[in-house]
């Protein structure tokens, strides 16, 4: 199999999730073996940096990369898009310290690929295959991951919250060509206990019920739900049993365990290769 780079360029503009900042991403074709790129077009000398497992500097409430002064924060959504379109090779332009949040999925991006279309290059893929089993956990977060040999790349995640509303979900992608339709469309999610401690360590500033699921789990009086909503800047609901606080109705039953799916392969895209094998 040959690289892959788009056929033209496309822009997407939003709001960035923690920022609040109104932001520009423009995707550009690459050169063969160049991989993904991140460049801060608002910065001088407009560095770049390398969409690589190394230049990773934090991982709360999404992932950052960093190369000297420059970062890039919430790239896992455009990663996981270009990854599982089988795209090696992309220069992204951004005006800001992290990505536009968009919709909280990986759609928008699917849906842009699509329509400038995607171009084979003379270089060959170099995949990453799986030689044995890998096992990594974080005994404080309960969080683990266990990569295994195989001729394709399968994705199952399952996660456990202690939650009434959301508490075991399980998902699987069995073939990346049915990312666009079984996975993309899949938001990010955050619990209304969460948004308080969030708002005043300086994040969330562009997160709205638009794009996020917000999951109220957690009963609390109409006064506390009006404050969070004035510290987040948006219009009061009235509250009166646990679920999901969206106007949209969500996309699947197991959305949240859809979106860990999709941001673990935008994190699996920084190894910087394509991957063969089953985690």
């Amino acid at each position: 199999m040959n690289q892959r780079t788009l056929n033209s360029e496309f822009t997407l503009t939003g709001k960035g999730l923690h920022t609040g900042l109104q932001i520009t991403a423009r995707f550009l074709p690459a050169p063969e073996n160049h991989g993904y790129k991140f460049k801060r077009v608002d910065l001088e000398g407009g560095p770049e940096i390398e969409a690589l497992a190394e230049n990773v500097v934090a991982t709360n409430r999404g992932t950052v990369i960093a190369k000297g002064d420059a970062k890039v924060s919430t790239i896992e959504h455009s990663m996981s898009a270009l990854y599982a379109a089988g795209i090696d090779n992309c220069l992204i332009e951004v005006n800001a310290p992290e990505m536009p949040i968009l919709d909280g999925s990986a759609l928008p991006y699917c849906e842009a690929i699509a329509s400038v279309g995607v171009t084979e290059q003379k270089a060959d893929k170099d995949f990453y295959y799986v030689r044995s089993r890998i096992e990594v956990s974080d005994p404080e977060t309960g969080s683990s991951i266990i990569v295994l040999p195989d001729d394709d790349f399968s994705v199952d995640v399952k996660i456990d919250f202690k939650s009434k509303v959301l508490n075991n979900q399980f998902a699987t992608l069995e073939h990346i060509d049915d990312y666009a339709a079984e996975v993309a469309s899949s938001r990010t999610f955050v619990f209304v206990r969460e948004i308080e401690p969030l708002v005043k360590n300086n994040l969330i500033k562009g997160g709205d019920l638009d794009n996020a699921i917000v999951i109220y789990d957690t009963p609390m009086q109409q006064s506390e739900l009006d404050h969070l909503a004035d510290l987040m800047g948006v219009a009061r609901k009235n509250v009166s049993e646990l679920g999901y606080l969206n106007e949209r109705p969500i996309a699947h039953e197991n959305e949240p365990a859809r979106h860990k799916l999709l941001d673990l392969i935008g994190d699996i895209a920084l190894i910087g290769r394509p991957l063969k094998g089953r985690i």
